[in-house]
């Protein structure tokens, strides 16, 4: 979980270092497109690994919904609790990284605390929705990994905005990540406070969004037992 991003982000930076970064908006540090990349990099990671390990949640755990009564909210507690924590070594080798190429840690980067809340939310809400869905159409499975590559490239984590043809710019501009990965690079590459506004709205919308997974995961989980 922290080789991983770091080696993509690595990858990413030496091949469009020289095409992007001069690019980039208030880059005065040469390293300027590295530690870019790195905030959306990190942002992204706990997104998608919150709705990707959701998404086949209950089929893994089969066996044991069938055969042991639990209460089965544990099960995306543990998920989320786990990806927390794989985000936040992730986060502290991101700072060592930022260190070590110069760049100065500020109080901006508390900004991270309620951004990653908004990660989590919306990430829980719709892994959930998609893992109770997944149960009894199991062709979402396979359709959802790709989406989500979509839905990355859709996403300002490997470029910044500014390059976008303006048509494009409006549409992206309505993409609920963009706002959190905008965030999590103010706060951490550019140190300064991100654009809360935007962020509160998803962060309400992330809510009712997890409150309609809990109630599906709720009103499903007999069904849910059944099928599987």
């Amino acid at each position: 979980m922290i080789i991983n991003p770091l080696a993509q982000a690595a990858i990413y930076a030496v091949v469009l270092s020289n095409v992007i970064s001069a690019r980039l908006p208030d880059n005065e540090n040469k390293y300027g497109y590295a530690l870019y990349l790195l905030a959306g990099f990190t942002a992204w990671t706990l997104f998608s690994e919150i709705v990707s390990r959701c998404l086949t949640l209950f089929i893994d755990n089969a066996n044991l919904i069938k055969k042991v009564s639990f209460p089965r909210i544990t099960l995306p507690a543990i998920v989320v609790g786990s990806s927390l924590l794989n985000n936040a070594f992730l986060l502290v080798a991101v700072l060592m990284v930022y260190t070590l190429l110069g760049h100065d840690l500020s109080t901006s980067m508390l900004y991270i605390i309620p951004l990653t809340a908004c990660v989590v939310a919306f990430a829980l809400g719709i892994g959930l929705i998609l893992g109770v869905m997944n149960v009894f159409v199991r062709d979402l499975g396979q359709v959802t990994p790709i989406l989500l590559q979509i839905w990355f490239w859709m996403t300002p984590v490997v470029y910044p905005l500014g390059i976008v043809p303006e048509v494009f710019q409006v549409i992206i501009e309505h993409n609920p990540m963009y706002h959190v990965v905008a965030g999590y690079q103010d706060a951490l590459a550019f140190s300064r406070a991100p654009r809360m506004e935007n962020v509160v709205w998803l962060m309400l919308a992330s809510m009712l969004l997890m409150l309609l997974g809990l109630f599906m995961f709720r009103r499903a989980a007999p069904e849910v037992a059944d099928h599987l």
